[in-house]
């Protein structure tokens, strides 16, 4: 079940275990949570309900601080909606959330709609105008309101014992580390949007591409050649197939006229795809190597056939 505001909530619903979170993709430390809210549940027969938002509150309390986003608001419900947990709640963070006082969010969302009795958090959650609220609050709150409160541990590396954050994958993906970044996430990385119409180019070359739009949901990585997945929905059933694919990302630098960023996978072994206006996942598995400029197109297109083999490769191995 998806909710997108709290009066959306059925009468009666409940009672619930609740997870409050940014559930930036949905990575280690956010999945310990939901699977420890699982775990609550199956004792008590509750109902288990993932609360989140629409977008990172620094989006509107300071946008100049907020980072890109791992992942996009579909692409998190997706992900939520497939751990197995009953519920997503996504609270749009406008004015008049960010104004609300803690208090009257405790009895508006957790117990008034989701009629909580126990609810988990990390250890850096504030909640409520001015982030005034924290786990302390909450845990006073449920003494009287009948709901308990666990801070969840953070997950950290045992190599170095940094916790697993959505700003270290977003470092890795930055340097295009993007199997390190999987084993944070458990998952590989992916982008989600629609295919358009591109230069056409690959076609020319002989590598024709399926580019993803402008404004897919996804953090870009750091330029460079990528081996992985197009992900693309069949019929109406929720189906999908999976293609092999060389993905790129990058301003073309052989040619020069490209002003942005680009996305594009070539699906190897199928030249005859017709994939324009799908909305598509593209998932990045290994780095094959950086974006550079070749003197000439010959040069290009030997590049692009080796880059091609060495992508069969990792997948093969992967």
């Amino acid at each position: 079940m998806l909710f997108r505001n709290a009066d959306e909530v059925p009468v009666g619903f409940g009672p619930s275990v609740v997870a409050i979170g940014k559930f930036d993709g949905l990575h280690a430390g956010h999945r310990a949570i939901v699977e420890r809210m699982l775990v609550d549940a199956a004792g008590t027969g509750s109902r288990t309900v993932a609360v989140t938002f629409d977008r990172n509150p620094l989006a509107l309390i300071a946008p100049e601080k907020c980072p890109r986003p791992l992942i996009g608001v579909a692409q998190k419900i997706d992900l939520l909606d497939g751990t197995g947990i009953d519920a997503t709640l996504v609270l749009a963070f406008d004015d008049e959330l960010a104004g609300e006082e803690p208090e009257r969010f405790v009895e508006r969302v957790l117990v008034g709609a989701l009629h909580a009795e126990r609810v988990l958090v990390g250890g850096d959650f504030r909640f409520g105008r001015g982030g005034a609220g924290d786990s302390a609050l909450l845990e006073r709150m449920g003494a009287v309101h009948g709901f308990t409160v666990e801070v969840m541990p953070d997950i950290a590396s045992a190599g170095d014992g940094r916790r697993v954050s959505s700003t270290w994958i977003r470092e890795l993906l930055d340097a295009g580390e993007v199997e390190r970044a999987a084993k944070l996430l458990g998952r590989p990385h992916g982008m989600r949007g629609e295919i358009v119409h591109g230069l056409k180019r690959g076609r020319e070359l002989g590598f024709p591409t399926a580019n993803l739009a402008e404004d897919a949901e996804g953090f870009v990585p750091a330029d460079g050649v990528y081996a992985g997945w197009l992900i693309v929905p069949r019929g109406d059933l929720g189906s999908v197939v999976r293609y092999p694919a060389a993905i790129s990302v990058g301003t073309n630098p052989t040619f020069d006229d490209v002003e942005r960023r680009q996305v594009e996978a070539y699906v190897l072994d199928e030249a005859d795809l017709d994939l324009y206006g799908l909305r598509v996942e593209v998932q990045f598995v290994a780095r094959i190597r950086g974006m550079v400029a070749f003197e000439g197109v010959e040069r290009l297109i030997d590049q692009m056939a080796d880059d091609v083999a060495h992508v069969g490769d990792a997948l093969r191995q992967g």
